[in-house]
């Protein structure tokens, strides 16, 4: 059997027009006008357009409810697989951890001496052992903040010591990929509450894509200060003197920067560039890991009642910035505040 191209209009049909004359039951066709439908549609025949094929049948129109309880099913549908996955890595956490802790006491020699080759192998073990148990961690907190369960714990604390934490954490990792990763501290930053454990997740989460993405002999830096942050409003705007004013004498908010000199992320993926599972197409073949970093950073800094965003062209490195309130959200669990 021999296959040609379609033509335009018959782009999206599943089967030959003399297969589709000889149906008696409505089937479902493959267009973009239908894709995330599981309405049945009238059956298409030789000479029907592809909106004729995808119109529902006389007497059949969705009503408004119709439509919201077919989100509701798939919106639940979703949980129950977003939840079925995490329970499987998660029973993948304990058979990898063993694995890595034999792999571990082999590396120790106490059960014998090691050749050269034995090492590299053990090595290779791993660093695969530490990227399966990276991925699955990354799904778990995805799955998590999917679901709703986060629970956010802000507690009043010193930002500057928080951040140069995470930076002692990831200097080792720089240094052996040749990067060089300065923390510069600022004094003016004043003790608010917030959620320590996820700011350091969210930095790592930026931290390890500036690794990712920087050659050997780049910088990264890491940078927060007090910052203004104007929310937008329907009242009428102030004067640009004014707000310059009240920026220069009061800051509502903490903004957090991490600067690369990598290769950049052109403006047209900006936005995207934080959507789940997605990789620059350039890097897709490249890069490792889910496409899940940068998506999980969005959601917490969502919420911790912060904004996250880019700021780079491509071929002079990226700045990846995020603000968060000097007060919690409404409603936030706040030790000390909250009984």
């Amino acid at each position: 059997m021999s296959y040609h191209a379609l033509p335009e209009q018959e782009k999206y049909l599943l089967f030959p027009p003399s297969f589709c004359s000889k149906l008696t039951k409505p089937f479902m066709v493959a267009s973009p006008e239908n894709a995330f439908s599981s309405k049945p549609v009238k059956a298409r025949r030789e000479g029907d357009s592809v909106k004729d094929a995808t119109q529902p049948a006389t007497g059949e129109e969705v009503s408004v409810e119709q439509k919201l309880e077919d989100y509701k099913q798939l919106q639940e549908r979703f949980l129950r697989t977003t939840n079925a996955l995490a329970s499987a890595a998660h029973d993948l956490k304990t058979p990898l951890a063993i694995m890595n802790g034999y792999v571990e006491l082999l590396q120790s020699q106490k059960l014998g001496n090691l050749n050269e080759k034995q090492r590299e192998i053990l090595q290779d073990m791993r660093s695969n052992g530490a990227r399966l148990q990276h991925f699955i961690q990354d799904f778990l907190t995805f799955s998590v903040l999917e679901t709703g369960e986060v629970k956010m714990r802000f507690e009043k604390g010193d930002m500057n010591a928080c951040l140069s934490e995470v930076c002692r954490l990831w200097s080792h990792s720089f240094n052996e990929k040749g990067l060089a990763l300065y923390f510069l501290g600022n004094d003016k930053l004043p003790e608010i509450p917030f959620d320590a454990a996820k700011v350091q997740r969210v930095v790592s989460n930026l931290l390890e894509n500036a690794s990712k993405y920087t050659p050997a002999g780049g910088t990264v830096w890491l940078h927060a200060e007090p910052y203004m942050w104007e929310r937008r409003s329907i009242h009428k705007p102030r004067g640009t003197d004014e707000r310059r004013l009240r920026s220069a004498l009061v800051h509502n908010s903490i903004k957090i920067s991490i600067a690369d000199t990598g290769p950049g992320i052109p403006a047209e993926y900006h936005i995207e560039v934080f959507d789940d599972f997605f990789r620059l197409p350039a890097t897709e073949d490249k890069s490792e890991g889910m496409g899940l970093g940068l998506g999980i950073a969005r959601r917490l800094v969502n919420n911790m009642g912060g904004k996250i965003w880019v700021e780079s062209e491509s071929g002079s490195g990226c700045k990846f910035s995020f603000i968060l309130p000097m007060k919690p959200p409404t409603g936030a669990w706040t030790k000390g505040l909250n009984r």
